[in-house]
């Protein structure tokens, strides 16, 4: 685009499609948040913005949902909204009422609008569920667990835990009936308890879950003390997926492992960090920069400003092109020869520090996690992709394990969910 978009232009501007669908995550307010959590690797990107007021203006608003519907390939159907921050629920409701409208407004005839909110749940009250719900929001709330594993390091400005505030807005989340999914950071603190973290999620009412791994580089070649070790991050999730085996297979959707299930199926990763490529998942910061990733927000990976271009010259650009194709291309040897690599694909390129001798490439600092992960769960989701295609429920997966020795002990409960010793159930 040769001028700079204004809405007073606003009407007379045109966008090319892009090549394929992409998705933009919005931070309308930058990296301003009401809490002070430790390992959050967004409150210091305040110092690349000095000056600036973390608002996304209303012009700038209007640019962004226009562009972005307008950007998607010819005949998309549905285009999601995903908003964070920060907190974004600092910009208040009128704001965000102002986004489904414009909405509306821009969305072509047919098409469907989706919206996800990622916030720290503290500030749900009545008046906010109401517009959740009345606009169908998918609502991310981040919770750390139990009140001792989400305290140590989800904390108010004034230094206090902010679990019972969270919990306040997590249960108007459910008295108003908003569909909502949990996002649990897993750290060095939290990660020795996955079974006590996980009962405890549920037991709060979500049936989605997500487990994203703190790992926070610190010198050349390590983490810092917060950042879960790789083995142990292996393990959290390994502990996890053996109780959901058991328990909560068709109950409980977890990312990770639906993500899983898709490659086994031959299909494309479900989540970016296991993908083959990156490329197609922007951050639009307040000012109107878009960067190349969310993970990826310094002045290096800024590719353009939606005032200058449009979406589809910015993601089918030259730079984030690269950027895409470069995880693929830079992965070191003994991630190619894995065993598991269509599951892991060298995981978020964000964690890839680690060097080794005779290696041109950084290797993923949570490969040791990983592999013995993927590895743990590779008959199970085997046996699940069987049991699919033999048009039976996941849940059967036990009837399809090649190897008996994996199936239920004798007096271990029926995968199946009949609440009976699997000797007394299918293994009789």
């Amino acid at each position: 685009m040769s001028e700079i978009i204004t809405t007073e232009n606003l009407s007379r501007s045109r966008w090319s499609s892009a090549g394929a669908p992409f998705h933009v995550i919005t931070k309308p307010i930058g990296p301003l948040c009401n809490l002070n959590c430790e390992y959050c690797f967004y409150l210091n990107k305040t110092s690349m913005f000095k000056g600036s007021k973390f608002h996304l203006s209303v012009e700038l608003l209007e640019i962004h949902i226009r562009g972005y519907i307008e950007s998607q390939p010819v005949g998309c159907q549905e285009v999601s909204f995903a908003w964070q921050g920060g907190e974004p629920t600092l910009l208040g409701l009128e704001y965000f009422r102002k986004i489904v409208a414009l909405q509306e407004k821009y969305r072509r005839p047919g098409m469907h609008i989706t919206n996800a909110l990622q916030t720290n749940g503290t500030r749900l009250d009545s008046q906010w569920c109401e517009f959740l719900k009345e606009f169908e929001f998918l609502v991310g709330i981040s919770i750390d667990g139990p009140e001792e594993f989400h305290n140590r390091y989800r904390k108010t400005k004034g230094g206090k835990g902010s679990y019972h505030l969270v919990k306040q807005g997590l249960d108007n989340l459910v008295k108003h009936g908003v569909e909502f999914n949990v996002l649990t950071v897993v750290q060095r603190h939290n990660a020795d308890h996955p079974l006590e973290v996980y009962r405890g999620l549920t037991e709060l009412g979500t049936q989605h879950l997500q487990f994203i791994p703190v790992v926070e580089r610190s010198g050349k070649n390590g983490a810092s003390e917060r950042s879960v070790l790789p083995n142990q991050y292996g393990r959290f999730m390994i502990s996890i997926f053996d109780e959901w085996l058991i328990n909560d297979v068709g109950k409980i959707y977890i990312q990770q492992f639906e993500s899983a299930l898709n490659s086994a199926m031959g299909h494309v990763a479900t989540i970016c960090v296991h993908a083959r490529e990156c490329g197609r998942a922007l951050a639009l910061e307040h000012n109107g920069d878009v960067f190349a990733c969310d993970h990826f927000v310094f002045d290096e990976y800024r590719i353009g400003n939606l005032q200058q271009q449009s979406y589809a010259e910015i993601v089918d650009g030259e730079d984030q092109m690269s950027f895409g194709h470069a995880k693929e291309k830079e992965l070191t040897d003994r991630c190619r020869r894995c065993e598991i690599r269509d599951y892991c694909n060298g995981g978020c390129p964000a964690h890839q520090f680690i060097r080794f001798q005779n290696e041109e490439f950084e290797h993923n600092y949570l490969c040791e996690g990983y592999l013995d992960f993927f590895k743990h769960v590779q008959p199970y989701l085997n046996a699940m992709v069987q049991a699919l295609k033999n048009k039976l429920p996941a849940t059967q997966y036990y009837r399809f394990l090649a190897d008996k020795k994996l199936r239920a002990g004798r007096n271990s409960p029926c995968p199946c969910g009949s609440g009976k010793k699997y000797k007394k159930c299918c293994g009789g």
